[in-house]
């Protein structure tokens, strides 16, 4: 049964145990006023009209409230009617859908997605195609988690895959292309570390990626296994531990765990020290902060050699696990590259194996994200 209806049961309970009280009232002055018909029509006739009102009224409070008064859009069809219930529907639908993606320990890849992104041949189509084409990750794509942070995202999201999530926020219209450093660009970012502390929260590990970084080898024996988070780099420095390395939040591997937890806090609680800033630059700002001795994070930065983008390639295809198309503005540069990226790999896959180990072969992006 319902929480819902569980309560229509117990007021029904409840209306049936007053009419009781005032059946026994009547009663008792019927009783008392034999001697007076009179005043026992009078009487009668008040407790009658209470006893209706009293019907209509009760019966009323339980009519279900119209979808204008809900908290959250139509595709999170509520089964409450306070705004706590709500709440606890939308986390138990993410339960599901997290719990149907998860690898055995709790592992899953989230990815999100606005309505620019979603469109036919956009960003989301060269995104999935990379899973399908790439080395060892077609079989990824049961793990991945498409978030999608306005409805047209998510509608087109279910004629695509499996797992999808709608993320929307009352007020906020994440539909359009969001410019970097837009107050729009900021919101959306931020959004999204908050989203990713529930999901620690919720006891799950994940890879996060953007979806303009193509997938094209499986990247898990790439991992630290000692790292609560581990971060790609627009730079890489040379060593996994030297924090003057560029981090990109764009890609991230992060464990489950109490420390991760309270670091996704204190990042997302710093956006208010660094008003106007976003996620990335705030990362760069805070992983010299003594709070994260504090917490005792284990941070490690992910070589571009293996995770590379537009701001410094993989060099060797043979290695490589995933292309971002970073250092790059404007959604028409980044589906130009993002296409010739898939190309030059697909290249790659139909060499004879002699030539694929051959050191001579290389990206011909950057193109329009020069």
């Amino acid at each position: 049964m319902s929480r819902r209806q569980r309560a229509v049961t117990a007021a029904a309970a409840g209306r049936g145990r007053d009419s009781f009280g005032f059946a026994n009232m009547m009663h008792q002055v019927l009783t008392e006023s034999a001697a007076r018909p009179r005043a026992l029509f009078s009487v009668a006739s008040i407790l009658l009209t209470c006893i209706l009102v009293y019907g209509v009224a009760d019966t009323l409070r339980f009519l279900p409230l119209s979808n204008s008064f809900s908290s959250f859009p139509s595709i999170f069809p509520s089964s409450a009617l306070d705004n706590d219930s709500l709440q606890v529907s939308e986390e138990n639908r993410l339960e599901t859908v997290l719990n149907n993606a998860a690898m055995q320990d709790r592992t899953v890849i989230l990815t999100t997605l606005n309505e620019a992104w979603a469109a036919p041949d956009s960003v989301i189509d060269l995104f999935l195609e990379s899973f399908r084409i790439g080395d060892g990750t077609r079989k990824l794509l049961n793990h991945l988690v498409i978030i999608a942070l306005d409805q047209k995202a998510f509608e087109r999201c279910l004629t695509l895959h499996r797992h999808c999530f709608a993320l929307i926020t009352d007020g906020v219209d994440f539909h359009q292309e969001a410019y970097f450093m837009t107050p729009q660009y900021l919101k959306m970012m931020w959004k999204r570390i908050d989203f990713l502390r529930t999901v620690l929260e919720m006891g799950y590990n994940f890879i996060f990626t953007d979806a303009d970084i193509m997938w094209f080898r499986d990247p898990f024996p790439r991992f630290y296994q000692d790292a609560d988070f581990q971060v790609a780099c627009d730079h890489f420095l040379g060593s996994p531990d030297d924090v003057q390395n560029r981090p990109n939040g764009g890609f991230n591997h992060v464990k489950s765990n109490n420390r991760s937890i309270e670091f996704y806090r204190f990042w997302y609680a710093s956006r208010e020290t660094y008003p106007g800033y976003h996620d990335q630059d705030v990362l760069n700002i805070i992983k010299f902060d003594p709070s994260i001795m504090d917490i005792g994070l284990k941070i490690k930065f992910l070589d571009t050699a293996y995770f590379g983008g537009l701001c410094e390639p993989s060099e060797d295809f043979n290695v490589v696990c995933t292309m971002h198309a970073n250092c790059c503005y404007g959604l028409n540069s980044k589906l130009n590259d993002l296409r010739i990226m898939l190309q030059d790999w697909k290249y790659f896959l139909s060499l004879p194996l002699t030539l694929k180990k051959s050191a001579i072969f290389s990206w011909t992006v950057p193109e329009n994200c020069r």
